[in-house]
């Protein structure tokens, strides 16, 4: 038994730094601009933006708009006893917020790339680009890194302006709710650390997600019958990972 766990052990700690390589081979390419290809690489940052965050928005703004009305009726029942701006800003901008904007890009797109990715490798067509002398990681890797990335950033700020305004203004035009003076106390109860956390997990999580979702799939060699199992690994990788971060960041910031 003390060697099946000392096994398993050294190959997650294996697998963590292998991911952690990963993501700094593919940051390294953000600091080199190469000479040819740049209209290639800017192009697919942009389908992977428009996939990842415009076409995600059907789907997260009525989540949003669920999560902030329900959470706002809830706490307005208590509002003489808490501070309803804090307690939203403590769990809508830190917590939920972040977590599931990162759980609906895991749903959406973690799975899309790791398939996508897989089926490139089976089909060859990356041993294709480079036998044309380019480099995948280039093609490939960076667009989804900046896109995901900056898809990930952009879902949580609407995810929580929704939640919050629209949350309001939707529980405002359909009940009687007595929410009192709710947006003047986000408005206090908001600080600048409030926002930088969101932030930094938001990117932290956007990151996370791209890197185990390329890594899955560029796993995959030959064997189609394997491309299920690896994307629902990523997938609960992705989350699991979040977790930890989303425990982690705010331990630092809080506690």
């Amino acid at each position: 038994m003390v060697g099946y766990i000392g096994r398993k052990s050294l190959v997650s700690i294996n697998h963590i730094l292998n991911l952690f390589a990963f993501t700094y081979k593919i940051s390294l390419l953000i600091l080199k601009k190469p000479v040819v290809g740049r209209a290639v690489v800017r192009r697919a940052v942009i389908e992977q933006i428009y996939f990842t965050g415009v076409q995600a928005l059907p789907i997260v703004i009525p989540i949003a708009l669920i999560i902030g009305s329900l959470f706002i009726i809830q706490f307005s029942k208590v509002s003489s006893q808490y501070d309803l701006g804090k307690i939203t800003i403590i769990l809508i901008v830190r917590e939920l917020g972040p977590i599931v904007t990162a759980l609906l890009v895991i749903l959406r797109s973690a799975t899309a790339v790791t398939i996508e990715i897989s089926y490139m490798n089976v089909l060859n067509e990356t041993e294709s680009i480079e036998m044309a002398g380019i480099d995948p990681m280039r093609i490939i890797c960076l667009p989804r890194l900046v896109g995901i990335t900056s898809a990930m950033l952009c879902l949580f700020i609407i995810f929580d302006l929704v939640a919050i305004v629209g949350g309001y203004c939707l529980i405002w035009m359909i009940t009687y709710v007595n929410m009192g003076n709710l947006l003047v106390q986000i408005g206090k109860a908001i600080t600048t650390s409030d926002i930088i956390v969101g932030l930094v997990k938001a990117l932290c999580f956007g990151i996370t997600i791209t890197v185990v979702s390329l890594y899955y799939g560029f796993d995959i060699k030959k064997n189609i019958t394997y491309i299920p199992m690896n994307t629902a690994k990523a997938s609960i990788e992705c989350f699991l990972y979040c977790l930890v971060i989303n425990i982690f960041i705010s331990a630092v910031f809080y506690l």
